[in-house]
């Protein structure tokens, strides 16, 4: 696998989303597909051909071409009529069920009997649809196995050894000629345009992009490196994003520079076969220093403080210089595999001229290895990671290193030259991805303030991170000998969705679904917010009220949106009827807790029962109501915790409301005083402080009871009606203030319990006498 297929490969993978939808939208080339008999043959020839042992990759592909614009082309038809078959279903359903007798009137059956005719017909070109989709998709992915094992018997296909002494003299001779050949066929050109003038009418245009390759790979580069660095000091404005940016200015200005010199290299026409092969290498090979040179500073950056990965300055400055020294290894080898690629070399020679690149590939990659799993430093400017992760990464790179030369040493020099390969583009992938999570850590971090921290601004680094990991999938597929049209076979599976009876529903149902859901959902909070803060205070309905029908109206905005959606997304949720009916039992049985709240919380909200901000008592809990949903009830005691009350036991259990309808509620106070007190004294006191607080009504007037006779006090009680109960206990202890004042004041005695001692054998408590 070389340099420059690896960067066709990465380039259709970052595009091939966009070609599938080019795709979708172009009319699907290669010939009539309304001709049954031209598929026919195409389907007998793939099925032949997939019999076969000794088939093409070339003509595996070609054909697979051809069946996948079939395949694209009856996916399309499966779902053809659908309007008008919906209309003839209406009308059968508004004909009803045929009688059980059979006997119904002839007009009716005649022209039910000519619906269900026109319904075959219209069923018909689905059902041949379906069935021409299933073989197509059939001999697709039969072919693509074909394929893979094609590729995994080359992969691990054994060779000669290039241990073997034998074969070195050989590969000595060949990376010889393949030197000279291409500076004899380079002194035969530049001799052959010198003869006929044609190099002189030449350079100047060749000059001109040779020149232009210096400017931009050179000077331009350079200029931006400067400018970022003096972009860096400054605070504007999403500055991490221009940073990123001016970065990949970098990378484009090199690419245009690489393009030109090997355009400018071409014009001078003195290159033979072989220097064209190593002109057509120079991009891609320059690409790859250049990547490997732009990551190793974005990855390891040339800062005195901790980077983002924690890392010191010295390890920082050995990983760019082994990140760089490592894409040189790989654009050499590109180039020199572009260069060897003409000559006629036997498998042994190959594999010997080509393990010195991989045996340098693999020191280096070692050496990588060991930098990452040094461990970070804590740094008081930014948090960084455990070291966890690096640690697994840098053991993978170890173990690579050593397996990938191993490998190609005793015979497997495929297998060694791709894993390794493979290995190294997936460890600058994950670089890659790092440096596109610390662009949207410092956005974060920059426009996020202290409470936006918390909320929506701390989740986007993760949803970002799920979004990049996601779009990095197919990159790392591709890194590891996928090919596109696996790529795109997993976009036509999810495209085409899946069947549930006679619906079939694909990605696009479900966006559907989505948008139109989450515009109700948006509308229906927005007028519940409406309602609460606008409509509903201005109402003559309590608080209770008030959120009775803002969550009615919720739960029915939310249903209505549900429903919406799935008739414009065109899901038929007839054919799951059955399957609705089997779990309804299973939901009767197994959720029927869950069910009983759910049905108790709509009775609390109708009924009203409780409301938010009454105080209740249940369960041996008492305190304030404070949310009521379809599950439970939330209750925040006294004590200022929050007790979690299900519906059920509100609606079934009993319920105290002290503040049902309104707050007006009793207190009772009693007090004892000493026997021999003026009882008269007594209620006239506790009368007079019963009258005097603020909180006591006046009608009805406060009452004072003597109650009875204790055990060692005369008991009395005071009790009035509050303005509000929810004072009732500082009521209640202002009252018992007051009393004890007054008493104090009139001499009243307030008693305790006193007991008496009686001693059975007194006797005993002395000392012996003797």
């Amino acid at each position: 696998m070389t340099a420059r297929s690896l960067v066709f490969r990465l380039l259709v993978c970052l595009l091939w989303p966009m070609a599938a939808l080019a795709q979708d939208a172009a009319p699907l080339p290669g010939g009539p597909y309304d001709d049954t008999a031209v598929w026919s043959a195409l389907a007998e020839r793939a099925e032949t051909l997939v019999m076969r042992d000794t088939s093409s990759q070339f003509a595996i592909m070609r054909l697979r071409a051809e069946l996948a614009g079939w395949r694209d082309h009856f996916l399309s038809q499966s779902n053809v009529n659908a309007n008008r078959l919906a209309t003839v279903n209406a009308q059968l359903s508004a004909l009803g069920a045929m009688p059980d007798s059979g006997a119904e009137p002839a007009q009716v059956a005649d022209r039910r009997a000519a619906l269900q005719a026109q319904r075959d017909a219209l069923l018909a070109p689905r059902a041949l649809a379906q069935e021409a989709f299933a073989r197509a998709n059939g001999l697709i992915s039969e072919l693509d196995m074909k394929v893979l094992q094609q590729q995994t018997a080359q992969l691990f296909q054994r060779g000669p050894s290039p241990l073997n002494p034998a074969l070195w003299p050989a590969a000595a001779s060949a990376t010889w000629q393949v030197f000279r050949t291409v500076g004899a066929e380079t002194l035969a050109g530049l001799q052959v345009q010198s003869g006929n003038r044609r190099l002189l009418a030449n350079l100047p245009r060749a000059a001109l992009f040779i020149g232009l390759a210096v400017l931009l790979v050179g000077y331009t580069r350079w200029w931006l490196v400067q400018w970022r660095a003096r972009l860096s000091h400054r605070d504007t404005f999403l500055l991490p994003i221009w940073l990123f940016l001016l970065s990949l200015m970098q990378i484009l200005v090199s690419l245009v520079g690489l393009v030109a010199l090997a355009q400018g290299l071409d014009t001078l026409a003195i290159f033979g076969l072989r220097g064209q092969a190593v002109i057509a290498a120079i991009p891609a090979a320059g690409m790859t220093v250049v990547l490997g040179w732009w990551l190793g500073r974005q990855v390891f950056s040339d800062g005195t403080l901790p980077a983002h990965l924690g890392y010191g300055k010295d390890t920082r400055a050995n990983a760019r210089r082994i990140t760089l020294a490592l894409a040189w290894v790989l654009a050499f080898g590109a180039v020199f595999e572009a260069a060897a690629g003409s000559v006629d070399l036997a498998a042994g020679v190959a594999a010997t001229m080509g393990l010195p690149v991989i045996g340098v590939a693999g020191a280096l990659f070692w050496q990588l290895g060991r930098l990452i799993k040094t461990p970070p430093i804590a740094s008081d400017t930014a948090p960084v990671s455990q070291g966890r992760m690096r640690i697994q990464v840098g053991r993978f790179c170890t173990i690579v290193a050593v397996a990938s030369p191993a490998l190609a040493a005793v015979g497997y020099s495929a297998a060694g030259q791709g894993i390794l390969t493979s290995s190294i583009l997936s460890l600058a992938l994950l670089g890659a991805i790092l440096v596109l999570q610390r662009i949207v850590h410092d956005i974060t971090l920059r426009h996020a303030s202290a409470d936006e921290a918390k909320g929506l601004m701390a989740l986007l680094p993760v949803l970002a991170s799920l979004a990049i990991y996601l779009g990095s999938l197919p990159v790392l597929a591709l890194i590891w000998g996928a090919r596109t049209d696996d790529i795109l076979e997993i976009w036509n599976r999810f495209r085409e969705g899946f069947a549930i009876g006679e619906t079939r529903i694909s990605p696009t149902d479900f966006l559907t679904f989505a948008i139109i859901f989450s515009l109700g959902y948006a509308l229906t909070r927005f007028i519940q917010a409406t309602l609460r803060r606008t409509v509903l205070p201005r109402t003559r309905l309590d608080l209770g009220g008030q959120n009775a029908i803002a969550v009615g109206f919720g739960y029915v905005g939310i249903l209505l949106a549900a429903l919406i959606a799935i008739t414009s997304a065109g899901i038929d949720l007839s054919s799951l009827a059955i399957v609705a009916g089997a779990l309804s039992v299973g939901i009767g049985f197994g959720l029927q807790n869950i069910v009983s709240n759910f049905v108790s919380g709509i009775i609390l909200l109708i009924e009203r029962p409780i409301s938010e901000g009454d105080w209740i008592e249940v369960g041996g809990q008492m305190g304030y109501v404070r949310a009521i949903s379809v599950r439970s009830t939330r209750i925040e005691t006294f004590d200022r915790t929050d007790v979690i009350v299900p519906n059920a036991d509100l609606v079934s259990g009993q319920v105290t409301n002290w503040t049902r309808g309104n707050l007006v509620g009793r207190v009772i106070v009693p007090v004892g005083v000493a026997y021999g007190t003026d009882t008269a004294v007594v209620e006239k006191i506790l009368s007079e402080i019963a009258q005097a607080h603020p909180m006591v009504i006046v009608t009805p007037p406060p009452a004072v009871l003597f109650i009875g006779f204790g055990a060692s006090s005369l008991d009395f009680e005071i009790r009035a009606i509050l303005r509000d109960v929810n004072f009732v206990l500082r009521v209640k202890s202002e009252m018992n203030h007051e009393i004890a004042r007054r008493f104090a004041a009139e001499g009243i005695e307030i008693p305790f319990p006193q007991q008496d001692l009686w001693l059975r054998n007194p006797e005993t408590l002395k000392g012996d006498p003797a």
